[in-house]
């Protein structure tokens, strides 16, 4: 079965790009989603490309499994983990105590989401192509 790896890292900028959009909209809570979605899917390509399967949807974990020789930093998996918090709690009004999710999420958090996801989505990108 042939690698589709780049299916997946074309996705990962797709989703990189909606997360710019929602976050210019003012749709703060979708920026940050979005962006989790991005590096989640670019580290997903990322292994795939390295001849192994991604299960989980734990950017965190996906970037800690990596191979020593990728030459992942531990700044790099703080981002993950920063944009794990946002897989449910940007989705889901039962995550907060009172309120959807929407009236949680800030301009800050939004940009800083894709932020780091740009950041998760450049190194897959690189390693990749390295």
């Amino acid at each position: 079965m042939p690698s589709r790896h780049e299916d997946w890292l074309k996705q990962a900028k797709r989703d990189l790009q909606h997360a710019r959009h929602a976050c210019r909209d003012e749709e703060y809570e979708w920026a940050c989603f979005a962006a989790h979605q991005a590096a989640e899917k670019a580290v997903k390509a990322l292994v795939q490309k390295l001849g192994a399967d991604a299960w989980g949807h734990s950017v965190t974990a996906l970037l800690s499994a990596l191979p020593p020789d990728t030459g992942v930093e531990d700044e790099l998996i703080d981002r993950g983990k920063e944009l794990d918090k946002h897989y449910i709690t940007s989705r889901y009004p039962n995550a907060h105590p009172q309120g959807a999710p929407f009236d949680y999420y800030t301009q800050y958090e939004a940009e800083r989401a894709i932020k780091h996801a740009e950041a998760v989505v450049s190194f897959c990108e690189d390693t990749i192509s390295g």
